[in-house]
């Protein structure tokens, strides 16, 4: 059930019956037809077991199942219905994902499908050391949340996202307070730019860099500040 973009804060998907999807609390703003709004304990797909992980990793945001309830035979039930979402204003951006993986904050996931298996990643896994201290520098902590398989993610972001392309050829440099997400086999790292202008307060003040190399997509807000 891909999502549709109704401006840059909005956006709606559309759900038959028997279909769901997990959205964050409060993130609803409107919605068309026969829809069921219930608090999910386990934070959308992955089971008891991810669900306790995130919880301990701090990535465990409250989520609400969203689904238009299916008939008694399995076969049919309430007609289509369409969801608005929309969270504080801020701009959201539509990620649709096939048989890969979405590295994102909990907190910017305002809604994706209920298709997609959620988890929690260790931020060492992708950049050893280096991967723990930007989590570090970003205040984004140790681990990060992933999305995987096939569906649509929205995510949310301050002043509009853009998607810069990573290759082996061509790593990407981005302000580690204006990443968003990547997706796809990246490795990220860590480098300083600090220099003699630096330690005497005559520097650009750009002091860290977050390197992504290998093979996939980053996503890159226009502002410095975290939801």
């Amino acid at each position: 059930m891909p999502f549709t973009a109704l401006n840059s804060r909005m956006v709606q998907a559309t759900i038959a019956p028997g279909q769901r999807l997990f959205s964050q609390r409060g993130a609803m703003l409107a919605y068309r037809g026969e829809v069921t709004f219930t608090p999910n304990i386990q934070g959308g797909q992955g089971g008891l077991g991810s669900m306790i992980g995130r919880r301990i990793a701090g990535e465990a945001t409250p989520l609400m199942t969203v689904e238009v309830p299916q008939g008694p035979d399995g076969r049919g039930g309430a007609p289509t219905a369409t969801v608005m979402f929309g969270h504080g204003g801020h701009h959201v951006h539509v990620v649709d994902l096939t048989s890969d993986t979405l590295y994102v904050e909990a907190d910017r996931l305002l809604a994706f499908d209920g298709s997609l298996a959620q988890g929690t990643m260790f931020m060492g896994a992708q950049g050893g050391v280096m991967g723990m201290v930007r989590g570090q520098v970003t205040g984004q902590g140790l681990f990060t949340t992933t999305l995987q398989g096939h569906g649509s993610a929205a995510v949310m972001a301050h002043g509009g996202v853009i998607e810069l392309p990573i290759t082996p050829q061509r790593p990407v440099h981005v302000d580690p307070q204006a990443y968003v997400a990547h997706r796809g086999d990246v490795r990220n790292r860590l480098s300083t730019a600090i220099g003699w202008r630096e330690l005497i307060g005559r520097g650009s003040g750009e002091a860290f860099q977050l390197e992504l190399s290998g093979q996939g997509t980053v996503f890159v807000q226009a502002s410095e500040e975290k939801l």
